[in-house]
């Protein structure tokens, strides 16, 4: 072998120069990583925290197509972060003159330049623009897996988490080349979704599962002409159940309230439009001339739904609200068309059918996301906010905040900031499982309403006197214990006690910053820093909620909705959740800006300066009636006090009443209301209702309803301008 020179290249020679090549390649490797260091960047917290513990699947395919968005960083961020607080502070010069989109875009949003470099650095790596978004915050981009993992330098695997298969990467992102610096956050390399936060009435006996599952009842059979009485705790009764239904040992003799649910012969309680309309003084503000008029509400589900406007002018049709039509109603998808609109979509009933309930002089715009990813909703949101597609948003979906990723979280703040210094309010649900520990995890909240620029709603149980005055509102939190069923006896009570099933979530947000310990637990490190219309709550982070209404399943509200192969297809159901108090708190707050004569702008905090009379505060609620017990066996009698049914101890505020399910002969329940926690004794993090930490309403703000509920016409009014002074 020769060299350049021609010389022979003796074996010692070659094997110096193939140390010395060796040398080389090391060090020209070292400057390439340095220089591509020196020119690039990571994209901080935008790793969900899971995949450090969760099951690794395997790699997602890197032929499938997928879309991404790349966020970039706002300009002025202090400046509008100033601003947004400004606009909310009576004192400020600044008070409530909101921005218009122009302004918005001028000041604080991204360059065309600084969108078109993201834009060129995505096509280099093969990924095609498929939107900029509204004043260049975000570039929307679509490619495969691998071109994908190839820009970011991540790989894309799945990942098992708490019973689902989502996709995630398993590491930040990183970014070379002039984009990098611009890059605030990327969305969609990730598969996460939100979730609606909506219950129906129990389908089976004993599990939290059960709470959340469609009716069991024959809908069909409740009809315009025989609907629902608005009693729905109809007096006292006294129940006796024995073993095998023939007198047989143990015998036991239930007392107390009971309630009114669906039998074979009775469509039970349930409220619709007049008697909410009543309860809450809206007739006096529609009697006014405020009913939303001249205000939009944005209220935002994916896939869409074949049968809502039909199905909400049924509705209307037998309470007397106005017809939906081209003129008040519009579906309005974004970023895209659905290809999952269907039918029997119960969130959407729910959400437009009671909207147009409370506001039914306010216009709704449907905002229809293509799926329940963080990707297409926020998407969505974003525009409808930039656009001013809405006076008000109206969100009943969320994600739990120690398993929605920080950099998803930060993007949530980030549009409802915009929404705020916008003048708009966008209002979300806290949740139907409490504090989530009933989850086995350690309590948290839901998100996006844990962020400080949103209003958080929270929800109640409602009982109303015969002529639709409130009875007694109470906190939402359920437990139920199962007393007999087709034979048998539960001998103790609380053999059959399950505890908790659904509540209105609330607390601090405690999992804004994360992080990931050596163990690959994930570590809440702090939550969103608490707002100053929160500074006289206690704790250092963002409280929820800061409003309630209507959301107990079991004095729930009834839409109408159309359900293939039901005779006839359209079909009444009962239902609750926050997802209810978010869509009617959300109509209310339209009446608010239409009364105020111009935009009010983010609802919450308004809620901590409301005049006397205008919320009204829950309290802890008793009754002298809750539910009592005399069991008979071979051991002789025994008395049950009712925190004893429950299957605990020490423990008195809530109301306890008997269901007698008529499905299952001699089955029958005790459920308790107001008790957000469990009052049987539970394992694992279920928060127990003796804990220090408990969700539990108490005079002023509390982590259940936050400051209560509005009296609609007093809170309506709170908002009106004031006369001029006469000089």
């Amino acid at each position: 072998m020769k060299d350049k020179a021609g010389y022979l290249v003796t074996g010692l020679r070659r094997r110096r120069m193939a140390w010395l090549s060796i040398v080389l390649v090391i060090l020209i490797a070292g400057s390439v990583l340095q220089a591509a260091a020196a020119s690039g960047q990571y994209v901080a917290h935008n790793t969900p925290p899971y995949v450090a513990k969760a099951k690794n699947l395997g790699t997602e395919d890197p032929s499938k197509t997928i879309e991404i968005s790349v966020w970039l960083n706002p300009h002025n961020r202090r400046q509008m972060d100033a601003l947004a607080q400004q606009l909310y502070d009576p004192t400020s010069p600044h008070y409530r003159h909101f921005l218009t989109p122009s302004q918005i875009s001028a000041r604080f949003a991204p360059s065309a330049d600084e969108a078109k470099t993201v834009r060129e650095f995505l096509e280099s790596h093969n990924l095609k623009t498929v939107r900029i978004g509204p004043h260049n915050f975000f570039v929307r981009a679509r490619g495969t897996v691998g071109d994908v993992e190839s820009a970011f330098h991540v790989v894309l695997n799945n990942y098992t988490v708490r019973g689902k298969t989502v996709r995630a990467n398993d590491r930040d992102p990183y970014i070379e080349g002039a984009a990098a610096p611009l890059v605030r956050s990327i969305s969609g390399l990730d598969n996460g979704q939100y979730e609606h936060p909506l219950m129906s009435r129990a389908a089976l006996i004993g599990s939290k599962q059960a709470a959340a599952a469609k009716p069991a009842m024959a809908a069909s059979a409740i009809t315009p002409g025989s609907l629902f009485s608005t009693n729905c705790f109809n007096g006292t009764e006294t129940d006796v159940f024995s073993n095998n239904a023939n007198g047989s040992l143990p015998i036991a003799t239930y007392k107390g309230n009971v309630l009114n649910l669906q039998s074979l012969t009775s469509n039970g309680c349930a409220y619709t439009p007049p008697p909410i309309q009543t309860a809450y003084n809206l007739t006096g503000l529609y009697a006014e001339g405020f009913d939303g008029s001249g205000q939009t509400i944005g209220i935002i589900d994916w896939c869409g739904s074949l049968t809502i406007q039909s199905d909400a002018n049924a509705f209307s049709a037998q309470f007397g609200l106005p017809a939906l039509t081209s003129s008040n109603f519009a579906i309005t998808y974004i970023p895209t068309p659905s290809f999952c609109e269907t039918v029997d979509q119960v969130e959407i009933n729910l959400d437009v059918e009671w909207a147009h309930a409370v506001a039914p002089g306010a216009n709704i715009n449907l905002i229809v996301p293509p799926s329940a990813t963080f990707l297409d909703v926020d998407d969505a949101e974003f525009t409808a906010v930039s656009y001013g597609l809405a006076t008000v948003i109206s969100g009943s979906y969320g994600s739990i905040e120690s398993f929605t990723p920080q950099n998803i979280l930060e993007t949530e703040s980030l549009i409802s900031e915009i929404a705020a210094i916008s003048g708009i309010s966008t209002n979300f649900a806290t949740g139907d499982s409490g504090d989530f520990s009933v989850d086995f995890i350690p309590p948290t909240v839901l998100a996006p309403a844990d962020n400080p620029w949103a209003t958080a709603v929270g929800g109640i149980t409602l009982a109303l006197n015969p002529d639709n005055s409130i009875a007694w509102q109470a906190g939402w939190g359920n437990n139920e214990t199962l007393i007999a069923q087709q034979g048998a006896v539960a001998d103790p009570p609380s053999e059959g006690a399950f505890g908790f099933i659904g509540g209105s979530g609330g607390g601090p947000s405690n999992c804004a910053t994360q992080s990931v310990d050596s163990y690959g637990n994930i570590i809440c490190i702090a939550g969103f820093p608490k707002p100053p219309y929160q500074s006289k709550l206690p704790g250092k982070y963002r409280q929820l909620p800061d409003v309630s209404w209507l959301a107990d399943p079991f004095t729930g509200a009834a839409i109408v909705i159309s359900v293939p192969g039901s005779i006839p297809e359209q079909v009444w159901q009962v239902w609750g959740g926050t997802s209810l108090a978010t869509s009617m708190f959300s109509a209310l707050w339209a009446i608010a800006n239409q009364e105020a004569g111009a935009p009010l702008g983010q609802a919450a905090p308004y809620m901590y300066s409301r005049p006397a009379g205008a919320i009204y505060d829950i309290v802890p609620v008793n009754s002298k009636n809750n539910v009592r017990a005399s069991i008979v066996d071979s051991s002789g009698t025994t008395k049950y006090i009712p925190i004893s049914i429950m299957g605990g101890e020490g423990y008195s505020n809530f109301v306890s009443a008997l269901w007698d399910y008529a499905f299952y002969q001699d089955t029958a329940l005790v459920l308790s209301f107001g008790a957000d926690c469990s009052q049987a004794p539970g394992y694992g993090f279920i928060t127990q209702c003796n804990a220090s930490w408990y969700l539990h309403t108490k005079v002023g703000w509390d982590n259940v309803t936050g400051v209560g509920v509005p009296n609609a016409k007093a809170f309506a009014d709170s908002f009106a301008p004031k006369p001029a002074v006469k000089k």
